[in-house]
């Protein structure tokens, strides 16, 4: 049996969307289809009528810096993201998020957009654009409308995009800057392919005095049906200084805000627990480091 019957290759975000609405639901987004292939291929996808392949969209191939703002296109690929000067340096968090992505193979063509589009709580990507504060700006017929990216995800696997429909086509954010600095740290299984156990983002914003906390955010997964932010834990932090004693009440915050289970694909729920203290340290003490140095150069790049 065919997995799709006809094959697009538009050239704009309009072309998509008309080539999606003349299959009436039974179409595709297709970018670097390392998930959706694999779901037709093993029968977890009904066939579809239509793939529309969206990697030939100029603009959504493009990373940009405009007054502290990032925008990135949903269709550029997670090795363009690793090899990007400017996410290196101001967006460390996703450079490193995305690093640790499957394989290079994978990497190469796999999309951000692809991973904020599954809507998996273990989505690395996805992890660092929460703690990012991040935008998505979603093309359809009536228009383009940009959403929190905390509102894109329904549970796992479900979006508010109705990719049968409608087009991720951008991200966007602020820039870290001279006070603030972003990490992400991945615990996973080391055998075969490398699938996350917990993965946690922080983005650290200091007061001028480099000690006063200013902001904070926290991404986490997988830790509950979306990926989440830990808002109690960074409403304790607001105001405090990093001493011991903050982390340790951080730890046991995010703790009660996460919905950890036992799973016998990533590990046991009281393992998981533990790990929770442990990025916490982690990425909170890289973020430190990284604001009081000059030079900020990413760290674990395609490690654990």
């Amino acid at each position: 049996m065919a997995l799709w019957e006809y094959y697009h290759q538009p050239k704009s975000v309009e072309a998509a969307l008309t080539d999606l609405a003349q299959y009436d639901g039974q179409a595709r987004i297709v970018a670097g289809g390392t998930d959706l292939l694999l779901e037709l291929q093993q029968g977890r996808r009904a066939p579809v009528a239509a793939l529309v392949d969206i990697t030939q969209i100029p603009e959504l191939r493009e990373i940009h810096l405009n007054d502290d703002v990032i925008t990135i296109g949903a269709a550029v690929t997670h090795t363009e993201i690793v090899a990007s000067a400017l996410l290196n340096q101001r967006a460390t968090c996703l450079v490193e998020s995305c690093g640790v992505i499957g394989g290079p193979q994978v990497r190469n063509v796999a999309t951000l957009g692809g991973n904020v589009a599954h809507a998996l709580p273990a989505g690395d990507g996805t992890i660092s654009l929460l703690a990012l504060d991040a935008q998505a700006e979603v093309a359809a017929a009536e228009g383009r409308k940009w959403y929190p990216i905390v509102d894109l995800f329904r549970g796992p696997g479900r979006s508010l995009v109705d990719q049968s429909r409608e087009l991720l086509t951008r991200f966007r954010f602020r820039a870290t800057d001279t006070n603030s600095r972003s990490a992400f740290k991945r615990i996973m299984r080391p055998q075969g392919v490398a699938l996350p156990i917990l993965g946690m983002a922080v983005w650290l914003e200091f007061d001028s005095d480099q000690e006063t906390i200013a902001d904070v955010r926290i991404g986490l997964g997988p830790a509950g049906p979306t990926p989440m932010r830990a808002a109690d834990a960074e409403a304790h932090l607001v105001g405090r200084k990093l001493r011991q004693e903050v982390l340790d009440e951080v730890s046991l915050r995010t703790l009660t805000e996460a919905k950890l289970r036992t799973s016998k694909h990533r590990a046991t729920q009281a393992y998981r627990q533990e790990l929770i203290g442990v990025l916490v340290q982690r990425n909170f003490g890289i973020v430190s480091q990284r604001i009081h140095q000059t030079e900020v150069v990413p760290e674990g790049i395609g490690l654990a």
